[in-house]
């Protein structure tokens, strides 16, 4: 079925697609949430809903919603027996896509779940870092705090942690191997709940990755191993279900029950010690300029010292930057993600505090050379050190 509300005078330019499946207690929290959007043209947003497999009443309260909402929607429902979460968003993604072809290949495909509450500014501010060059955006989330409240409290202790070291590592990361499109202030969170793209981005991607578990972050790393211009935005987030129970086996809710269950699990796997980050970055770095200066095939020591056979080697060296340094961390045996434990966090965040506090140091008398240096030059005196040596 395709129902729809007052009809567009024109294609939507920005174009919501939400998966749908048994959410009859959460739904109209999210429709009511993705219609208050503000800072935006009239007709200009549209929605898509996937509904599959529902069997508690959601499909009969959507059709109810429907018509009291502001902006046009497609709903589309499908029974499958092999439904899982990346076939669904696929689904409902690639008919945003295909209505935003009907007024060609322009346009914004944005991701949220059902389960979700987006803000007033959400659509504003991921049209913001696409107007400002970004090709996709990736959002932050956090947990709805009535649902949280009710979780052992040794839960959102650990997430507490996790998340100032996340943002010490990713901090570490962006100033050591900065990505010019995605500078500091960023996180590195790719999920499904606030995920955003242009219409060509995801086409030119082949859409969203059909896999039954992680095919957000899938889809986020397939843009950039293409090369295109992912912005991990600090200023825009989504409020999560934080309930024990989800529809997509392996998602939010099975890691928020996992971890009730086993305290001690590991960490994300980019969680590894902060000296291992640090050298993960460096490489990075290092192999960066290699590939920009097309030294890859020629200066052979990068690939011993991953581990890295010489016909393996060949094969990377030819790859896109993107591709090339995915390739090259999947073949490295020294490149391995080690995680750590929660057990660990308290002390790698001392470390990771000193180690940040010292890259920013560094950067600072650098940045100040340079200044220095330009001021000297654009002044005809050029700066010399101690030793009687210009700089």
């Amino acid at each position: 079925m395709t129902p729809t509300t007052q009809p567009a005078a024109s294609v939507p330019s920005a174009i919501i697609a939400i998966p749908v499946r048994n959410e009859i207690e959460r739904i109209e929290a999210c429709l009511r949430a993705v219609d208050a959007q503000v800072g935006l043209a009239p007709g200009s947003l549209g929605l898509v809903l996937f509904l599959n497999n529902c069997t508690d009443g959601t499909d009969a309260l959507v059709a109810r919603l429907v018509p009291t909402l502001s902006i046009p929607v497609r709903v589309e429902s499908e029974d499958f027996s092999g439904a899982h979460a990346g076939w669904a968003r696929r689904r409902a993604m690639d008919s945003a896509a295909a209505w935003l072809g009907d007024a060609g290949n322009a346009g914004i495909i944005l991701s949220t779940d059902a389960d979700s509450r987006v803000p007033p500014n959400w659509v504003a501010r991921n049209r913001a870092a696409i107007e400002a060059g970004a090709d996709a955006v990736a959002g932050r989330v956090e947990l709805d705090a009535a649902e949280a409240a009710l979780l052992p409290p040794s839960l959102p202790a650990r997430g507490r942690l996790e998340d100032i070291y996340d943002a010490l590592i990713t901090e570490a990361e962006a100033r050591i191997d900065p990505d010019p499109h995605d500078p500091w202030p960023c996180h590195r969170t790719a999920i499904g709940a606030t995920l955003a793209v242009t219409r060509a981005a995801y086409r030119a991607v082949g859409g969203m990755p059909e896999i039954p578990l992680g095919e957000d972050g899938a889809f986020i790393a397939r843009l950039i191993e293409q090369g295109l211009r992912v912005r991990h935005a600090t200023d825009v987030c989504v409020t999560i279900s934080a309930r024990l129970t989800g529809r997509a086996p392996g998602g939010v809710a099975d890691t928020i029950r996992s971890r009730c269950e086993e305290p001690d699990a590991l960490c994300d796997a980019r969680m590894e010690t902060f000296p291992r980050v640090v050298r993960r970055h460096l490489w990075r770095r290092q192999f960066r300029r290699l590939h920009g200066a097309g030294r890859l095939r020629t200066d052979r020591a990068w690939a011993r010292t991953l581990g890295i056979p010489p016909m393996e080697a060949d094969r990377i060296a030819a790859l896109p930057l993107g591709q090339a340094i995915a390739e090259a961390e999947r073949a490295s045996p020294r490149l391995a993600y080690r995680p750590i434990g929660p057990r660990q966090l308290p002390g790698q965040i001392r470390v990771a505090r000193l180690g940040v506090a010292a890259i920013r140091l560094v950067q600072r008398i650098a940045g100040s050379a340079r200044d220095a240096a330009d001021a000297a030059t654009a002044s005809g005196n050029p700066v010399t050190d101690p030793r009687g040596g210009r700089i």
